[in-house]
């Protein structure tokens, strides 16, 4: 059990490390200075990038030769995609696929 120091430590810790998070970016690039293009293709590119690891992380231990053979995440994935192509809502889309998700392997396929 952490004592009550440790747990004042790590929250202060924390708490900086969001602060620093935030403020980083408004010290490299002040309001009067040039963004450079690099950092503005970066902004472009990283968000697909990390959404394209994230799935492959998720779906890398999916085995198609024992049942259900990766049913339940095709399912979720196809209802994120085709709910966030309908709606633009995220909330909706990766929320809704997440319960559909563990509806899925904990009553449907269970």
């Amino acid at each position: 059990m952490l004592s009550t120091t440790q747990v004042i430590l790590s929250i202060i810790v924390m708490a900086v490390c969001t602060f620093l998070t935030r403020a980083i970016p408004f010290i490299l690039f002040p309001n009067n200075e040039k963004i450079p293009p690099i950092v503005l293709y970066l902004g472009k590119v990283l968000p697909y990038s990390v959404i394209a690891m994230l799935i492959i992380y998720c779906v890398k231990g999916i085995s198609i030769f024992v049942w259900p053979h990766g049913l339940p995440e095709l399912i979720a994935i196809a209802y994120v995609i085709i709910v966030h192509k309908w709606r633009h809502n995220l909330v909706l889309s990766i929320g809704g696929g997440t319960v559909l998700y563990m509806f899925l392997i904990q009553v449907a396929f269970a």
